[in-house]
């Protein structure tokens, strides 16, 4: 009798465990009326190989992204993390702690030098410190990095044109977000931003190409970071070209008006040469 007992408990056991298991292996609900592909499941776009003796022309300029605009906004939402969708700023953090990407000292945008410690980064470098008083007891407070802090990417980027194809062509090289600072009295964001760090684009892009970007012109479409930059689909304001001095436009020009002026100069310039090109 307590054989079959024994063998009843068995059988009672390894149902319960598989009812549990069944429970756990079930899909979770999708968020849809139709099977979507993932966006993860993505590979860098493959770019046409360039050769150093097919290049007639180049330039190297660098450029700032305010994602304030409203072209640029994809880049800043969502603000946390929403089912499969990250902010670019959130991408990059993601990935650089997981080791799938270096991020570099701003110290030299060429990416020279040993790649920067992930936590030491984003847990130490890149957090601040407040005060705060509680009953009457100042204390000091750890506040650690918000993605949303960064509204400004820089992207540092090589114009040239390409005999073997005909074109003109541009190649990103490097992206790096940045902090933009307050006037001290009156609270304001100013115009002037730091970097914080530097990553290269051709190491970021899997990581980019794998995470999906809010499309606000067609839902359907799912679009990636890779796609976004790749197709340039943002705006972006020349602050420095390739020069002897290395000077940025606003070291040698105080005016806005006039920096604007001469950010659009470089960029006609570029389009001149292969206006030009053609022309003769």
């Amino acid at each position: 009798m307590k054989k079959y007992l024994i063998i009843g408990f068995f059988l009672l056991g390894y149902l319960a465990a598989s009812h549990a298991s069944a429970q756990e292996e079930r899909e979770r609900p999708r968020d849809s009326f139709y099977e979507t592909l993932s966006v993860r499941e993505r590979a860098p776009a493959d770019l046409p190989n360039v050769r150093e003796a097919d290049i007639l022309w180049s330039k190297r300029i660098w450029q700032y992204i305010d994602v304030r605009k409203k072209i640029n906004q994809p880049l800043y939402f969502p603000e946390r993390p929403t089912g499969d969708y990250r902010s670019l700023m959130q991408v990059l953090e993601d990935a650089i702690r997981a080791g799938e990407l270096r991020a570099y000292s701003v110290d030299d945008d060429s990416f020279i030098g040993e790649p920067l410690d992930p936590d030491e980064l984003f847990d130490e470098v890149l957090a601040s410190t407040d005060v705060i008083t509680v009953d009457g007891v100042d204390q000091e407070v750890h506040i650690p990095f918000q993605p949303t802090e960064i509204l400004i990417f820089r992207i540092k980027e090589e114009w040239f044109f390409d005999t073997r194809r005909g074109v003109m062509d541009v190649r990103i090289i490097g992206i790096s977000p940045a902090r933009l600072s307050r006037d001290d009295v009156t609270g304001q964001y100013t115009d002037v931003h730091s970097p914080i760090f530097w990553v290269p684009f051709e190491e970021a892009r899997a990581a980019l190409a794998s995470a999906p970007v809010v499309n606000r012109r067609n839902n359907k479409q799912v679009e990636s970071f890779d796609d976004l930059f790749i197709r340039r689909f943002f705006d972006a304001v020349i602050y420095r070209e390739e020069r002897p001095d290395n000077r940025a436009i606003r070291e040698y020009i105080e005016d806005p008006y006039e920096r604007l002026l001469e950010a659009r100069r470089i960029r006609e310039e570029i389009r001149n040469f292969e206006l030009d090109i053609w022309h003769y």
